[in-house]
């Protein structure tokens, strides 16, 4: 569904442009506090990565949830899931998260949970839209809402994480942990060194400008080298806000979203927990759903973004899902994706089936899958085009059924992903190329 500010994630975009200025943010937590407060007093938690805009939205939000008459708990920097969490705990009625997630320091957003620690429903959005329309006033001085910190909200959220896992015991296991100066810098040493194992940290010395740069889950580059470097049995690297998880094994062999889900799916469904299947996305590699499936595991692939996965996760009344990403989904767990309970739950499967990093991520052959970013010039239903349509069938017949192909428009960039995915590496290059020239042709 469409939305006038709110997207998949909440809204989002670079700091000082329209709708992401801090008169906009303010106005949003009073609307937002209009909405949850309507049947008296209401407490929202407020939580944040370490990006340095976070501090004036933080404030912004704080300033409108008052005027709402609306009480705040703020959180200070904690990841996501912590906050999906302690909504939870707190019995809050919501949960606001300020953050970019995997993006620049310079951009950032705000989403929110509900009291379930979930997604907000179709309907809290409008809601909440409604009332960003009207003009914003002020409750009477006392009724106005009051904010108090809760200093104990990273250890009550560690000490979650450690939960999560059936007395997992790292003790003589070496990892380096890149958290990618986020919202995990403290929280994530922590969690992994109480339980034993040897933590070598990087990425946690945050400065407001340097979160995401050049390290974390989508750079993760640096923490291959130093996994060598160090002779580590493993790296973990989170990304800004936590929410997602990339491992290297002890060879720098980098392990994605789609290896991760499928030892955590193996591992779950030989402890007899694993109801159903597990659901992926148009992007999930099709080594995963082969693998799967040779197991005699559902698969079954859900639109790119979080929100579809879940969506399908929830109609199925299954449990695991995730994207390539490292988004990963486990509800028995937590509500939401979460990087640090993802990996535990990694290091339990190696850890009682006795098998490495390494060798548990060979038991799911990855196709070579090659991606193109295509500029369009002009908006059109690309799979409407008859040059565009006769391509991609000759494309599936070359590939003679042992592979895929996918052409997905960007939602956020003007821009047709065009992928290809194969047996053969050489051919899936030259059929990607060959695609990608048609389709670049046919949108100019």
């Amino acid at each position: 569904m469409s939305r006038k500010y709110f997207g998949t994630d909440g809204v989002r975009g670079r700091v000082g442009e329209a709708p992401i200025t801090p008169e906009f943010v303010m106005k949003l937590g009073w609307a937002a506090g209009k909405v949850f407060d309507q049947q008296g007093k209401s407490r929202i938690l407020i939580g944040k990565d370490t990006r340095i805009s976070g501090y004036m939205f933080e404030s912004a939000l704080e300033a409108g949830l008052s005027a709402a008459g609306v009480d705040v708990g703020l959180l200070g920097p904690i990841p996501t899931p912590g906050i999906a969490y302690l909504t939870r705990t707190f019995r809050a009625q919501a949960g606001i998260v300020i953050s970019a997630s995997h993006n620049p320091y310079y951009d950032n957003g705000i989403k929110f949970f509900s009291a379930a620690g979930e997604k907000l429903p179709d309907e809290t959005e409008l809601a909440i839209e409604a009332w960003l329309d009207k003009p914003m006033t002020c409750v009477d001085s006392a009724q106005l809402g009051k904010a108090k910190r809760i200093n104990d909200a990273a250890g009550r959220y560690i000490e979650f994480c450690k939960g999560t896992t059936n007395a997992l015991n790292l003790r003589g296991l070496k990892i380096v942990l890149d958290c990618a100066h986020g919202a995990t810098y403290q929280i994530a040493p922590a969690v992994f060194s109480e339980l034993g194992a040897s933590v070598i940290s990087m990425g946690i010395e945050p400065n407001g400008l340097n979160i995401n740069d050049g390290v974390g889950s989508t750079e993760p580059e640096a923490l291959r080298q130093r996994v060598l470097t160090e002779k580590a049995d493993l790296g973990i690297a989170f990304d800004g806000d936590g929410d997602r998880v990339m491992m290297v094994d002890h060879a720098g062999e980098l392990v994605d979203g789609d290896q991760l889900l499928f030892i955590m799916a193996s591992h779950a469904r030989m402890q007899g927990r694993l109801p159903g299947g597990v659901v992926g996305t148009l992007m999930s590699n099709l080594g995963l759903e082969l693998g799967l499936k040779a197991l005699g595991i559902d698969f079954v692939r859900a639109k790119v973004g979080d929100r579809y996965v879940m969506q399908l996760l929830s109609e199925h009344g299954w449990r695991y899902g995730g994207e390539s990403s490292g988004h990963l989904l486990c509800l028995d767990a937590n509500t939401t994706g979460d990087g640090i309970v993802a990996a535990l739950q990694v290091l339990q499967a190696l850890a009682e089936t006795g098998t490495s990093l390494h060798d548990w991520q060979r038991r799911m052959v990855k196709m070579p899958q090659v991606m193109i970013n295509v500029k369009r010039s002009r908006q059109a239903d690309v799979m409407s085009l008859p040059e565009i349509t006769a391509a991609v069938a000759a494309t599936e017949t070359r590939l003679a059924g042992r592979g895929r192909v996918l052409l997905r428009p960007s939602g956020t960039e003007p821009v047709v992903r065009v992928m290809v995915e194969g047996e053969d590496p050489a051919l899936v290059q030259q059929l990607a190329t060959e695609l990608a020239a048609v389709v670049e042709a046919a949108l100019r």
